[in-house]
């Protein structure tokens, strides 16, 4: 029994490691910023990520890559150095960012491709390096042939992965016909894990871990098992960086999800998926109130939830399916959905808009262009800037708010009518059906006057949306209607009116 109990402990000491997002108190979300320049997102620490509460960014790779002509988005997945050094900045303009941005409490994950260098061709990288995929040399790092994997490892006529139900071809075979590393070996880990160093080095919080799948298990551990910790000054001592890896697993795969789970985080596909039937009306919202490992998903502790992402939203990376800023309505209300739930740790996504799935972000001459900002807060020129939508940043203070509160007060009136509160701090209303949403619902809400965020904010001691009233007994008279711009509605104890409100600094 005593060796049962040792036996635990362990399995949970090891599925502890790289878990925790090592967020600033009170922080709760973090957004993907792709493609943004180092000194754009700089700013947007500063003048709105920082203040309105978001736990940090993940950025778009910063290592060298090569340099595709009609610059696509995915040249920044080919890398030729670790070299920072790429279209939204060099190493110094990097350092700035991450600076900048954990003085406003705003946390910075890295994009870390490490499965593989480039596809087919040569040449020289965003930081000059010269490459050569056919003969397989990289001055940059420096890698030669005999750091990437080959038909002694992989059986396939080509070199690729051809059965994704095939572990072996998954893991030592090229992805895409990218040039596939030998994680196995040494020399290969001793430069990955001097690279993710440097990173955590500059002040980073955590790592994305591109391609996860298509490494080994094992492989990763003993990358991961040289890392330092975090830097003491910024994030306090003994903090190891978040790992979060991508591993596509929406069931039948021959790879699970949970065979990573020893070093981080995964990144949880089936999310997106399922909130985007439910939210189509292919499947009851009313379902949704055991929403999270009621549905086969896991551990709430060890995923990092989405509604799309880079990928997905254009077809690849999952096959697509999901909801996008295309659909504006629906796409809100899904998102809303995952900020106020519990389960799991969020990411928004901020786009640029794109006509084909190809498309790179907007650039001057190759260069990519400053986001600019409107005078309503969103965004211009292509940026289509989700983060910056009054009805999710504000679902992210509701987050914040809401911390670790208990789902509470479920109620569900129709397939496509539900409410929930978090404990005694906020609660919210869905109304995805033809005809209004008009009950008297248990908010859990101490007594008084709220502004729901979705329609507006709480300012000057006044609501710009709509007001909500919460009686002694905890319950309002809510009014959803199903023609709604956002057929949602949301409040919080940090929107009542009469009480003195602040942003998260």
């Amino acid at each position: 029994m005593l060796l049962t109990g040792l036996m635990l402990l362990s399995l949970g000491t090891a599925r502890a490691a790289y878990h925790e997002p090592n967020c600033a108190p009170g922080r709760s979300a973090i957004t993907h910023l792709f493609e943004w320049r180092w000194d754009d997102i700089a700013d947007e620490c500063e003048r709105f990520l920082g203040p309105y509460g978001y736990c940090g960014i993940q950025i778009s790779p910063p290592s060298e890559n090569a340099v595709v002509s009609s610059r696509p988005w995915w040249e920044r997945y080919q890398p030729v150095s670790y070299k920072l050094v790429t279209r939204s900045g060099d190493e110094n303009a990097f350092r700035d960012m991450v600076s900048r941005c954990n003085q406003v409490n705003v946390r910075i994950y890295a994009d870390a491709v490490v499965n593989h260098m480039t596809g087919p061709g040569n040449g020289h990288g965003t930081g000059g390096s010269y490459y050569n995929e056919g003969t397989l040399q990289y001055s940059g790092v420096p890698y030669g042939p005999n750091d990437f994997n080959n038909h002694a490892n992989c059986h396939t006529s080509d070199g690729g992965v051809q059965d994704y139900n095939d572990p072996n071809q998954v893991r030592n075979c090229r992805l895409v016909g990218l040039a596939d590393l030998a994680m196995s070996k040494d020399y290969v880990r001793g430069k990955v894990a001097g690279y993710l160093n440097h990173l955590i080095d500059l002040g980073v919080a955590g790592f994305r871990v591109d391609a996860a799948k298509h490494m080994w298990p094992g492989d990763l551990k003993a990358v991961f098992g040289q890392l330092k910790n975090l830097r003491s000054d910024v994030f306090g001592s003994n903090k190891q960086p978040f790992i979060f890896q991508e591993v596509i697993d929406q069931g039948g795969e021959a790879i699970k999800g949970e065979e990573y789970l020893s070093t981080g985080r995964i990144t949880n596909f089936k999310f997106g998926l399922e909130l985007a039937r439910v939210f189509r009306r292919q499947n009851a919202m009313k379902w949704l109130y055991n929403f999270g490992e009621g549905w086969g998903m896991w551990s709430g502790n060890d995923v990092v939830n989405f509604v799309d992402n880079h990928d997905n939203q254009r077809g690849h990376g999952g096959a697509g399916g999901v909801l996008t800023y295309a659909d504006p309505r629906n796409y809100k209300m899904a998102t809303a959905f995952m900020l106020a739930h519990p389960y799991g740790f969020p990411r928004l996504m901020s786009s640029f808009s794109f006509s084909n799935s190809e498309q790179g972000p907007p650039n001057n001459n190759g260069q990519i262009a400053h986001v600019t900002v409107n005078p309503d807060m969103t965004c211009g020129g292509g940026w289509v800037c989700e983060h910056r939508w009054r009805q999710i940043y504000n679902m992210v203070a509701f987050r914040n708010i809401a911390g670790s509160e208990p789902l509470n007060n479920w109620w569900s009136g129709a397939d496509y009518q539900i409410a929930f509160s978090r404990g005694n701090k906020a609660f919210i209303a869905f109304n995805r059906e033809s005809f209004d949403l008009d009950a008297n619902l248990q908010t859990g809400l101490p007594q008084g006057a709220y502004c729901d965020v979705i329609s507006g904010d709480l300012e000057n001691g006044r609501c710009t949306g709509s007001t909500v009233y919460v009686g002694g007994d905890g319950r309002a008279s809510i009014h959803v209607c199903a023609q709604c711009f956002d057929p949602v509605l949301a409040i919080h104890v940090g929107a009542k009116i009469g009480q003195r409100t602040r942003r998260i600094g």
